[in-house]
């Protein structure tokens, strides 16, 4: 060993001594671990009693800050990994935690996540969707006592009751004072009875609700989950309210409050209190991860979302609180046999539209799906249902375009004789004249489509809400309530997206023929830097296919078979129900009966003294600003 080498060793050996000398736990220190490895050792003894007859679940490992929770007189909690119960029923799996005595995860038996159903051929056994696991969720109570802050998440609650459906958690603070929790699953439901039972907490006040969730990813577009999941809440007197689904939001409660639910695409959370929540600290919150976000959730965490609600407690010395949870399907007909408003958070359009979805299209397609068909068979039944009570407007629409497809050359010849501003007037009373006689009108083909267009766009929000939809296939689509991709790009191409739906390219292309066959009725604007409205009709079909290219499969299915059959009915009508050669010989009779009448009476309508009036007027008001 050299001169070099020695001095190194020296060197080392004189640091590491000083470095464990300054290290060296003070005798306060040693005490305070001693006191906590006393207290581990008491916890563990004390599971390991009460769970003699059952194996554990999971080890306790126990660091506990400050002093027991059956002794605690300060605000220092302890940060402890709980044992997990489950219990389970027909519908549900539910996982709950000492820490906190609280849930900590939810699944749902009945469905899976878009991961596992597209990996269906290759698994044994179906795994149940999971709403959340640990580490997700929160509940807790929130008090004030003795001038300190109370979480009730962060202590350990031990079991004092448990059986095949229920567990009971209770929390002793010392000197009398414990706060119970307990839980009691139904049978054959959504539901969860959550009781809440305090006693002995004389002096302790502004109790609230805390409860936070991220939701995981399920379904098949990540964005398209997302874009709809926020908080929704019921009102006593306000009625129904919710965050923005676009982005982060919060918002203080304005009223008194029913029920809060956590709401993503097709599975929502519901907490409903028996006496309903009060607007004092009732406040709402939903957070949107960004890319600017150091969570790794924002990958596979829908949104952050966090309610804090005022509870109403009288007496706190002895009282039960009650509460109701729902964890379940955004299925209709599930959220209205609850009886409390749950099926407002389904997002079937505002006032006529969700008239319209509620008690048209919602019960006709519920009616075909109960039968047993494809749910593909039964959009297209939808769709013919629907244009079959439509039939009589796009009668009255074709005839009225027909009419002014055998007055476009008279129109033309107006325009051409009078192409100056000052002629407007004389240009609008001749065609009104002609209007008149001939029988046609321009505003007659609007109505129709004015009656028609609530219907179009209340469907734009029944299928991407419809819960019916959720991993049906039909034909190429393996998923109705997702995009149907017949070519995956293996990267995303802005504004497109990174697939090719057929079903998007299918009614892009019946738009654009059937814009093509109404393209003959429409009039070029006269005005200079007016837009020319057949260049806009044959746009809109191609941005159709950037918009629709990630919506709903059925949504897109629908338009394509809505657009085909009215293409097909108005070809049907042409050629078998109205002769436009006959259709001309009535308008030129009742265009010569007419004025022949009105040269018997020559007597002017008052709507036409008023407008050769107006004429007048403007005409002596153009020569005066001549002069």
């Amino acid at each position: 060993m050299d001169r070099n080498t020695t001095i190194g060793l020296i060197v080392i050996g004189v640091i590491l001594s000083v470095f464990s000398i300054f290290n060296q736990p003070t005798e306060a220190e040693i005490k305070k671990q001693e006191k906590e490895i006393a207290i581990q050792k008491k916890k563990e003894a004390e599971a390991k009693k009460k769970k003699s007859d059952k194996k554990s679940n999971e080890k306790q490992e126990a660091k506990v800050e400050g002093q027991s929770a059956t002794a605690k007189k300060s605000s220092v909690q302890q940060e402890v990994k709980g044992e997990v119960t489950r219990l389970e029923n027909d519908k549900l799996i539910i996982e709950f935690t000492s820490k906190g005595g609280m849930v900590s995860a939810v699944y749902l038996k009945e469905f899976e996540s878009y991961a596992d159903y597209a990996n269906a051929s290759t698994k044994k056994v179906k795994k149940p969707l999971r709403l959340f696991s640990d580490g997700d969720a929160v509940n807790q109570l929130v008090f004030s006592m003795d001038g300190q802050k109370y979480y009730t998440s962060g202590y350990l609650f031990h079991v004092v009751k448990a059986t095949d459906n229920s567990i009971t958690y209770a929390l002793d603070l010392g000197n009398g004072k414990v706060i119970e929790q307990e839980y009691s699953l139904k049978k054959d439901a959504y539901d969860l009875d959550y009781n809440i039972h305090l006693e002995g907490l004389k002096g302790s006040e502004n109790y609230a609700f805390n409860w936070k969730t991220s939701y995981r990813k399920t379904e098949r577009l990540f964005s398209e989950q997302r874009r709809v999941s926020t908080v929704c809440f019921d009102y006593k007197n306000e009625d129904f309210d919710y965050l923005t689904e676009m982005g982060s939001d919060f918002q203080r409660a304005e009223d008194d409050v029913n029920w809060i639910s956590f709401k993503q695409s097709y599975f929502s959370s519901f907490i409903r209190p028996e006496n309903g929540f009060t607007k004092k600290d009732t406040k709402f919150q939903v957070h949107q991860y960004d890319e600017k976000d150091d969570k790794d959730w924002k990958w596979s965490h829908l949104k952050d979302y966090s309610a804090t609600a005022g509870l109403k407690v009288k007496n706190p010395d002895n009282e039960t609180i009650s509460m109701n949870w729902f964890f379940g399907p955004n299925d209709y007909e599930i959220l209205k046999a609850n009886d409390q408003g749950y099926d407002d958070i389904l997002n079937f359009g505002w006032g006529l539209f969700r008239w319209i979805n509620l008690y048209a299209v919602q019960p006709v397609f519920n009616m075909l799906a109960s039968t047993g068909m494809s749910l593909g068979i039964a959009i297209l039944m939808l769709t013919l249902i629907l244009k079959f009570v439509l039939m009589p407007i796009q009668w009255k629409m074709y005839v009225s375009s027909a009419k002014m497809r055998i007055l476009k050359p008279e129109i033309d010849e107006l325009n051409a004789k009078y192409p100056e501003k000052e002629d407007a007037m004389k240009k609008q009373m001749e065609m009104m004249t002609l209007y008149r006689e001939s029988g046609a009108s321009p505003l007659a083909g609007c109505l129709p489509m004015l009656i028609q267009m609530p219907i179009l766009l209340a469907v734009f929000r029944f299928f991407p809400s419809a819960f019916e939809l959720r991993q049906k296939s039909f034909l190429w689509a393996e998923d109705l309530s997702s995009y149907d991709s017949i070519w995956n790009f293996g990267v995303h191409i802005w504004p497109y997206g990174d697939h090719v739906s057929l079903f998007t390219l299918l009614m892009a292309g019946t738009t654009l023929l059937y814009t093509y066959m109404n393209s003959g009725n429409m009039q070029q604007p006269q005005q200079p830097g007016m837009p020319n409205m057949k260049v806009i009709m044959y746009v809109f079909p191609v941005m159709m296919i950037f918009f629709f290219n990630n919506y709903s499969a059925g949504l897109s299915y629908y338009y394509f078979i809505s657009t085909l059959v009215s293409i097909i009915i108005m070809l049907l009508i042409k050629q078998f129900f109205v002769d436009e050669e006959k259709l001309k010989v009535k308008m030129a009779e009742r265009k010569a009966n007419m004025s022949a009448k009105e040269g018997k009476v020559k007597k002017k309508s008052k709507f036409q003294e008023r407008l050769e009036q107006m004429q007048k007027a403007q005409m002596e008001q153009m020569k005066n600003k001549k002069k």
